[in-house]
């Protein structure tokens, strides 16, 4: 079966979104109205613990609260958590959900960031914890 110009078009289009639809999507940038937002967002008693699991790994959870100190409710913050090596360098990071629901104005909400594939080499101190996102609603 030959393709003309208007059906190979249209595969070509159907191929795309397909490839599009099947891709990771990309994680949602900090805007600039966030970034504005984030010196509103006070974390508070951060610490560290570690377990082992059942699998036999060790799973890291950092534990604290956020404080909405703005005047807008927040839907959703996400953190990158960077983890360094001995000598100061990062040697692992990840990007992690804080709050998911409706955050309002004066609320404190405790946390949990669980890890479970930081890498040896660690430090073993707390990482820098860094707002990547601010959802309003």
């Amino acid at each position: 079966m030959a393709l003309n110009s208007e059906s190979s078009a249209v595969l070509t289009f159907a191929l795309l979104l397909f490839a599009s639809a099947c891709s990771h999507p990309q994680p949602q940038v900090l805007t600039a109205e966030g970034r504005a937002y984030v010196k509103n967002l006070q974390l508070s008693d951060v610490n560290m613990q570690a377990s082992d699991t059942l699998a036999r790994q060790t799973l890291t959870e950092i534990l604290g609260n956020i404080k909405n100190n703005g005047d807008r409710s927040v839907s959703r913050v996400d953190v990158t958590c960077v983890f360094y090596d001995a000598n100061g360098r990062p040697i692992y990071q990840e990007r992690v959900g804080m709050v998911r629901g409706t955050l309002k104005p004066g609320e404190t909400r405790r946390f949990r960031l669980a890890f479970d594939t930081i890498p040896d080499g660690w430090n073993n101190q707390l990482p820098s914890l860094h707002i990547a996102l601010v959802v309003f609603g």
